[in-house]
């Protein structure tokens, strides 16, 4: 690796450092299914965002729910004589990327065949402060 990159890279990983995320790989449910509640959750404060989750009908919003906790945690770790009711931490970003699809085939009428993909995606969540939101709208 040049020495360029290397740079960059170490620059990256301090940065990643003062962040708290989580991220979810290959899960087995469409992209498109997993936006509807990543839409729903993005921009809200966590202690909201968790109960939107737990009520919600759709099966992505357990995993979600399970992601935000574990970003929650990762947070904690990071900021070990923290408050978390007084971060007043929000989802700052989310995004929803597609990943690995799995072709299969189904039999169609007539001795034809149909092609079935079973999308996959990764979910990817970063927590922010209320103090990093105030410096945003400054």
């Amino acid at each position: 690796m040049g020495s360029r990159k290397r740079l960059s890279n170490e620059r990256i990983k301090e940065a990643n450092k003062q962040v708290a995320f989580a991220k979810l790989n290959n899960v087995p449910t469409s992209p498109r299914k997993m936006r509807l509640v990543v839409d729903i959750i993005r921009g809200v404060e966590i202690q909201k965002a968790l109960g939107i989750l737990k009520y919600t009908k759709n099966h992505a919003s357990i995993r979600l729910e399970k992601l935000l906790l574990s970003a929650i945690a990762n947070w904690q770790v990071k900021n070990e004589g923290a408050d978390v009711e007084e971060a007043g931490l929000y989802v700052k970003e989310i995004s929803v990327d597609s990943a690995r699809q799995l072709k299969r085939i189904r039999t169609a009428p007539q001795g034809r065949a149909h092609r079935i993909r079973k999308r996959s995606n990764h979910v990817t969540l970063v927590l922010g402060t209320k103090e990093d939101k105030q410096k945003v709208q400054d």
